[in-house]
């Protein structure tokens, strides 16, 4: 799949990861005390759709964020940009 695809997502939010990260795991938390819905994408599985969102972001680590709320996706950072988002 690629990035586009999963910015059209019905969700909140969109959160690339991994399974060893703790930031992606305060990232989930987040969100989830919020109330808000995301989609969870595995870097090592999609890693196309990973690659495009490195390449057009700059952001090389894990979590890479997307707020899908508004009519355009909006890059957020990772973990530490997301909880300063949600104040």
């Amino acid at each position: 799949m690629d990035l586009s695809q999963h910015l059209a997502s019905d969700e909140d939010f969109l959160l690339f990861t991994t399974d060893v990260c703790w930031y992606c795991v305060r990232a989930k938390r987040a969100l989830e005390a919020k109330g808000l819905t995301y989609t969870e994408v595995d870097a090592h599985q999609d890693r196309e759709a990973h690659m495009e969102a490195t390449v057009q972001t700059g952001w090389r680590t894990v979590p890479v964020i997307y707020d899908l709320r508004g009519e355009e996706p909006i890059f957020v950072g990772g973990s530490d940009e997301l909880i300063e988002l949600l104040k």
